[in-house]
């Protein structure tokens, strides 16, 4: 349903996304993922239509909406898209009904049909009752399901939601994710969504594309970003909690906390190697393979643990059982397994 090709926007001399490519199947719930400043929300707009390409194109359901090199692009309201911004930029002087029912009356629809389609999507998203209220006078979460309800009524194939859980509380988020998930599976659009909470991605994606410095890192499913990240980039920043990743010394060793020891790797050229929290172990004795470090936290995670400790230049992350006596500024000794999870060049890209 969406191609992207070498897409490139440029702000003066800086790239704020550099050289895209991606191919998104028809039905998929594509999630941008990536820290503040990655180029996630340039792409996004680019996507809507908003922002122009300094190189490449953008091609929907064949056809081709956005050409950089010919600097040509489509009106955003001619690409059968709908965009649900972080902020519900609702109409304040309509009420809900009127502001689900605009887009379909600029759009030329018959009274008669936007009345019907303006039932059937306050129905979806379970708005009916508020329809003769004012946005001022709906809470933040009931915006936001009108302004999805807005967007959806024009029926788009493809739906573009930039960070539009971030205003609100997080119960609330968590319900929407849900809602969303939902209404993505009822209407059967393409939807691409912005976040730089990778619960969220985790939690709602079929595909993630995790963005950095403008580049995608790597692009896959939830589950291949977590069991095979691609960098180190990916490894440290996906995952609940993320991996850990340590440095490999020339000789294959790892030096932490005044301790060397030998790391059993299938490759020379591996410079980091990535240690899963679940793996490693807290003892309350030092041995061969422990490292001696402080605990800055322990907080509680789906029946465990989680602990993360520091020797003041590295810190580790550990998901164990509940243990007694583990709390802030406890000295522990957390045990690393002999051989890691998977091994990184000095550049950060994944060798074994």
């Amino acid at each position: 349903m969406i191609e992207i090709k070498n897409l490139t926007k440029s702000f003066g001399t800086v790239r704020a996304v550099d050289e895209i490519s991606l191919s998104v199947p028809t039905g998929a719930f594509l999630v941008l993922l990536g820290p503040s400043g990655c180029g996630k929300t340039t792409l996004l707009r680019m996507l809507a239509g908003l922002d122009n390409p300094t190189t490449g194109q953008i091609i929907y359901d064949g056809k081709t909406v956005s050409d950089g090199e010919r600097n040509w692009s489509v009106d955003p309201g001619k690409r059968n898209s709908g965009l649900v911004f972080q902020s519900y930029a609702l109409w304040p002087h309509m009420t809900v009904r009127g502001n689900i029912d605009w887009p379909l009356k600029v759009a030329g629809m018959s009274q008669s049909e936007r009345h019907k389609r303006v039932d059937e999507v306050m129905s979806l998203l379970a708005i009916s009752k508020l329809e003769a209220r004012y946005p001022n006078e709906i809470s933040g979460g009931q915006q936001q399901r009108v302004a999805i309800a807005r967007t959806i009524a024009p029926r788009p194939s493809i739906l573009l939601f930039d960070e539009p859980l971030s205003n609100l509380d997080a119960k609330l988020r968590v319900e929407m994710r849900a809602e969303l998930m939902r209404l993505h599976r009822a209407i059967g659009a393409t939807a691409v969504y912005v976040t730089h909470d990778q619960i969220e991605a985790m939690t709602m994606a079929t595909h993630v594309a995790v963005l950095n410095e403008g580049r995608v890192e790597q692009f896959g499913t939830p589950a291949e970003l977590i069991e095979n990240p691609a960098s180190t980039f990916v490894a440290g920043f996906v995952g609940t909690p993320p991996a850990n990743l340590l440095p490999i010394s020339s000789g294959n060793e790892i030096r932490v906390s005044g301790k060397t020891f030998k790391v059993k790797v299938r490759s020379s050229s591996g410079r980091q190697a990535m240690y899963r929290p679940e793996a490693i172990a807290v003892a309350e004795q030092e041995s061969e393979r422990s490292l001696t470090m402080d605990i800055l936290e322990v907080s509680p995670l789906a029946g465990r643990v989680m602990i993360t400790a520091t020797d003041g230049t590295v810190r580790l992350t550990a998901v164990v059982n509940e243990v007694k006596g583990l709390r802030v500024a406890v000295r522990v000794h957390m045990v690393l397994p002999a051989v890691p999870e998977c091994v990184f060049d000095a550049d950060g890209r994944r060798v074994l």
